[in-house]
């Protein structure tokens, strides 16, 4: 006789580093069907729905970082009772202080728990030490709800927005779990207004969210995990095994496969957020179609790209202080928007790469504004993506020697002559990743057309779409649920 083996299910609420809690695991669809039903039932009683929303938000983080999830509280604390005193504060410089109070805050916790073995690294280098290293857990996406709160209170010192009245309001807001831990970054000014908002499920965001959630999981936990496991793990981790052409196509799997890892989050994210009565800006529009690195910061990550803009950029003075104040600028901005990504050099590098190209590019088009023919947004479209491409080594390689050894690899024993041979054993990588590559190029009717058809579809289809989506993914997934790419920063 079958029988429930109660002790199991009591070890799922319990948190296990080596399984946190992600979208595209089996154990979150249990838990957000319960989640969902209790929050449908509390749709009437608004404060209740915010306290359950926030909670079951606390153990999803819970589920992510251990006990760590008393970081989380205490930022929501924290940040909470400085925004209304900066309210409150009568004098400008009493404000800043408690703004400073609260970068500190944010920017320290941030520090200590991402950087404190770099910086004993680079002190070590300097100074011949032997410090370090700690053992210090990272906690899962503590740069972005440090971000989050951040603009809060910084939204609230410009007097761009008034502070909350009600703690759980705006640990509702900090701790809500589809974009929590890995984004979008969502502003206080776009999020708060929503929360007391009525609930009305229109069918045409019901009809998104689930195609967006559906898309989400596809790219990530088919494609995604497909070719990071059975081709781009293999090559960086030993780039001086394989031949030139099988690193490129490598560099090439793995900027498909962080595409989809991320945009597959957010997208799950902003579907979720749909059918719990939320909007989420978008984060991502096709980026390797940008046909220069300027329109690919425009397109990827969006949230963090206006984040950076709005609350660094402008604030070292943008494009208002003359043209070479213009580059520095953005140098500064993208280099502290690699360092932000982690704690090494190779991702200041990929920051610094980036930052040049966004200088060379304005001083281009201030130098020779005439409007690009098809030729040269052809070639520009071309650069962009290999430039993309060649600053994602920087990104995924552990170290530098692994760089060295791919670029060498590239350069040097390319081996053009073995293409037919690559195509045949790698069969089924290169068609997941032509496949990424092509639904990537769709123009937007593509997305709106699916959009559409997937919100006219019965409610009895669209569960045998997320059911049939769910099949494929167990049929093509490896034994280990993997980890989203931005969950380490």
């Amino acid at each position: 006789m079958f029988q429930f083996d109660f002790s199991k299910i009591l070890d799922q609420f319990v948190y296990h580093p080596e399984s946190p809690l992600i979208f595209s695991s089996g154990v979150f669809i249990f838990f957000f069907l319960g989640f969902l039903l209790i929050y449908r039932a509390l749709l009437p009683h608004e404060r209740a729905r915010i306290v359950w929303a926030t909670l079951f938000s606390v153990f999803f983080y819970y589920k992510s970082s251990g006990i760590f999830f008393l970081l989380l509280v205490a930022s929501v604390v924290v940040d909470y009772h400085l925004a209304r005193w900066i309210e409150q504060a009568e004098t400008k410089r009493s404000k800043k202080i408690l703004l400073v109070w609260s970068l500190i805050a944010n920017l320290g916790m941030l520090a200590y728990f991402k950087y404190t073995n770099y910086f004993a690294e680079i002190i070590n280098g300097i100074s011949g030490t032997s410090i370090g290293p700690f053992d210090i857990f990272l906690p899962v996406g503590i740069s972005f709800f440090t971000f989050q709160s951040l603009s809060y209170t910084i939204d609230v010192y410009r007097g761009e927005l008034k502070s909350i009245d009600n703690i759980w309001d705006y640990a509702f807001f900090v701790t809500f779990f589809p974009q929590m831990v890995a984004g979008p970054i969502v502003r206080a000014v776009d999020f708060l207004p929503q929360i007391h908002r009525p609930w009305v499920m229109k069918r045409e965001d019901f009809g998104r969210g689930v195609y967006l959630i559906c898309t989400g999981l596809f790219k990530k936990a088919v494609i995604s995990d497909y070719i990071s496991v059975n081709f781009v793990e293999r090559i960086f981790e030993s780039p001086q095994v394989y031949s030139g052409l099988e690193n490129l196509f490598g560099i090439y799997g793995y900027a498909m496969q962080i595409y989809c890892d991320f945009s597959g989050y957010t997208d799950m994210a902003i579907g979720i957020g749909l059918l719990l009565g939320f909007q989420f800006p978008p984060n991502f529009n096709s980026p390797y179609q940008s046909l220069s690195v300027t329109e690919f910061w425009q397109r990827w990550h969006i949230s963090l790209s206006t984040w950076l803009r709005d609350y660094l950029y402008i604030p070292l003075g943008g494009n208002r202080k003359g043209r070479v104040r213009t580059y520095i600028n953005l140098m500064l901005t993208m280099l502290l928007g690699g360092f932000w990504h982690g704690a090494a050099t190779r991702f200041v590098i990929w920051g610094a790469l980036h930052g040049v190209a966004l200088a060379v590019e304005r001083w281009w088009k201030e130098t020779f504004p005439n409007k690009p023919g098809a030729i040269r947004r052809t070639l520009g479209g071309l650069w962009t993506f290999h430039f993309v491409c060649f600053c994602w080594i920087f990104f995924r390689a552990e170290n530098m020697d692994i760089i060295q050894s791919m670029l060498h690899q590239i350069v040097f024993d390319f081996r053009p002559e073995i293409f037919p041979d690559f195509l045949s054993g790698y069969a089924t990588v290169i068609f997941w990743m032509s496949l990424g590559y092509g639904l990537h190029m769709l123009p937007p009717s593509a997305e709106l057309w699916g959009q559409r058809a997937v919100t006219a579809m019965p409610l009895v289809f669209k569960a045998l779409l997320i059911t049939a989506v769910v099949i494929l993914v167990m049929q093509i997934k490896s034994a280990d649920v993997q980890p989203f790419i931005y969950f380490q920063f």
